[in-house]
Parts: C-alpha cells; structure tokens; sequence
C-alpha cells in the first residue's frame, strides 16, 4: 500500500484573505481540478480556495463547528484543519487502523466526487485524511 502526502487543510473565518496571504507571500497558484469535484449537498457547503505549489495543494475551507452534527460522524476535518494522505489501497489501511485499535470516520465520496475519505485523529489530536481515488477523474 501507497502512502502520499497529498494537502494541508487549513481553516479560517477569513478564506479571501487567507487566500491572499498565500498567492501573494507564497506564490501559490489555483489548482483547477478540485472545485468542480466538491459534494455541496452531502459534504462540507462552506468556502474553499484550493491553490498548489505544483506538487502539494493547499486546501483553504472556511470553518464550521457543525460538519459533525450534520455527517452525524464524529470527527470534524474543517474545525482545526488536517492534513492529508492518497492511498491506493484505502481499504488496507482502515484495516491497519483498526488491527492498532484507531477509531476513525469513514466519509465515503460524500464530500468530493471520485475521492473515498476517511479521518482520524494522530496521538496529540490532528485531524488526518487517508483517501483513495475512486472515479477516473480523482
């Protein structure tokens, strides 16, 4: 099984203006393919800039307290952010997860179109995402 690192979420109140920090100090750049992929009525509804520095992405969300309360999953990826992994073998992993007794959130395609996501906390409480791509376009 294949493990990569894929983006770093991180959430403000302010995406525009995070959004600018990132373009104009860092010069990161729009990565096209995400927004047409984004679930609005299953996942997350909220504001995203995603940018790329050619290799990683950047996935820039606006927060929202509630995502739990309405996934009714336990772990919230846009309350503090995360960091995230692609797999090839999403199913491997949750299997690993669960032989180490992590407990984790299995998102489904609910959130992003052609992407098998789930999330788990590290042991000092980051959110981390392991997905599979699973659609042609992922």
């Amino acid at each position: 099984m294949k493990l990569k690192l894929h983006h770093i979420n991180i959430v403000s109140h302010d995406v525009p203006g995070l959004d600018a920090f990132y373009r104009d100090i860092l010069d990161m750049q729009d990565e096209p393919t995400m927004s047409s992929k984004r679930k609005l009525d299953e996942g997350y509804p909220g504001d995203v800039s995603f940018m790329t520095d050619g290799d990683i992405q950047m996935h820039l969300a606006e927060k929202d307290l509630e995502v739990n309360f309405r996934t009714g999953l336990p772990v919230n990826p846009v309350e503090k952010g995360h960091i995230a992994f692609r797999t090839d073998d999403l199913d491997g992993f949750m299997n690993r997860l669960d032989d180490a007794g992590i407990s984790y959130s299995d998102f489904g395609d609910r959130a992003v179109a052609g992407w098998r996501q789930i999330f788990f906390y590290d042991p000092v409480g980051t959110v981390i995402e392991v997905h599979q791509v699973t659609g042609e376009d992922g």
